[in-house]
């Protein structure tokens, strides 16, 4: 039985035994008041008593009975289609959605109850998802693409030798040497982002001022063959994380703020800070002027900036702050950039106290 069905047999329940009750009562109060007395066959009168009127009544009241189930049937099942009008329209839009169809809305009108907001609810799950599914296409489409460059490469490399006997053969292991780590580098950040995404991790308390303080001096060796200082403070940072990730997190911002920097003479500036609201990480490095378009791409996969050329080792793969980004909301954090005046980015990332409540 439909839930159309249901309701419109339950509306016809009510309407009937309102009925019922309702000419209970008045046989009940009225009926008996009227006495039920035997008039002599020779008096030539006829005064109704109580047995004449049970008689007269009940078929009337049968009858009204009847048209009380009818009214309520049919209003029911018109009431009932009304009221469920809202769920056949999501329905018909989960089912699109099931098939593939993600770009169809609800899209429900009228004022808003609560079928109108399950309505909304099920229109913004849709376009979220859309956008997540799209996102995923177009990373999916960007991955294959770049695991395919350096796979391309090896094959053409291998191919030139084997038809040239005389080539070097030692610059021809370094150059498949190079390529093979570019492959390693993109194929263990995609785990990476793929291990954020998932949530798949055990939280801990962890300090980010000592993992800002281990990423710089692990770093530190690149940052001189750039020309690049590395200052690190700032306050004793607690948050609630995975070491393993967030220890990832800074050393892909401190990474990505050295190779971007200036040719000589650039700067790199780590701050940990414990704001009363929130805890955050503040990486600020000097460089190329940036337009705010391009800041705003700069967290999406493979983006590398203006220069999506490789120019060395330490060029990346263009998953960095794509990483970063998703590391910062597997913890609930959020990601935000900013072009830095006089040339540079400003990175800040937002984490939440590990235990909510006032600060001492």
């Amino acid at each position: 039985m439909s839930a159309r069905w249901k309701l419109t047999l339950s509306y016809a329940g009510v309407v009937v035994v309102s009925g019922i009750g309702l000419l209970a009562a008045v046989a009940f109060y009225l009926l008996r008041y009227v006495p039920d007395v035997n008039i002599p066959n020779d008096l030539d009168l006829f005064v109704p008593n109580r047995s004449d009127l049970i008689r007269a009544f009940i078929p009337a009241a049968v009858a009204m009975m009847l048209v009380l189930l009818a009214i309520g049937l049919g209003a029911g099942w018109i009431i009932a289609g009304r009221m469920l009008a809202p769920l056949d329209r999501i329905g018909r839009a989960a089912r699109l959605a099931a098939q593939g169809s993600l770009s169809h809305r609800v899209a429900l009108e009228g004022p808003r109850d609560e079928f109108r907001d399950l309505a909304d609810v099920f229109d913004s799950m849709l376009e979220q998802l859309e956008a997540h599914v799209a996102e995923q296409q177009r990373f999916a489409a960007n991955a294959s693409h770049e695991l395919r460059t350096p796979l391309a490469i090896s094959q053409t490399m291998l191919e030139v030798a084997r038809n040239d006997p005389g080539r070097d053969v030692d610059a021809l292991i370094d150059r498949l040497h190079e390529v093979n780590t570019r492959a390693i580098e993109l194929t263990e950040a995609l785990l990476m982002l793929s291990r954020a995404e998932r949530r798949s991790f055990t939280r801990e308390p962890i300090d980010l001022s000592l993992l800002a303080e281990e990423s710089a001096e692990t770093l530190l060796p690149l940052a001189e063959r750039r020309g690049v200082t590395i200052d690190v403070g700032g306050d004793t940072a607690n948050v609630l994380g995975s070491p393993a990730l967030l220890q990832q997190l800074i050393t892909n911002l401190v990474h990505n703020a050295i190779v971007h920097n200036r040719p000589v003479d650039g700067t790199v500036v780590v701050r940990t800070h414990t704001l009363p609201h929130a805890v955050a990480l503040v990486v600020e490095n000097t460089g190329d002027v940036l337009p705010a378009h391009l800041v705003a791409t700069l967290a999406e996969p493979f983006q590398r900036g203006a220069d999506r050329t490789r120019s060395d080792d330490h060029g990346g793969v263009g998953l960095g702050l794509a990483i970063v980004q998703r590391i910062a909301q597997a913890h609930e954090g959020s990601l935000v950039l900013t072009a830095r005046q006089g040339g540079g980015l400003n990175v800040t990332v937002w984490l939440p106290h590990p235990f909510p409540g006032p600060l001492a």
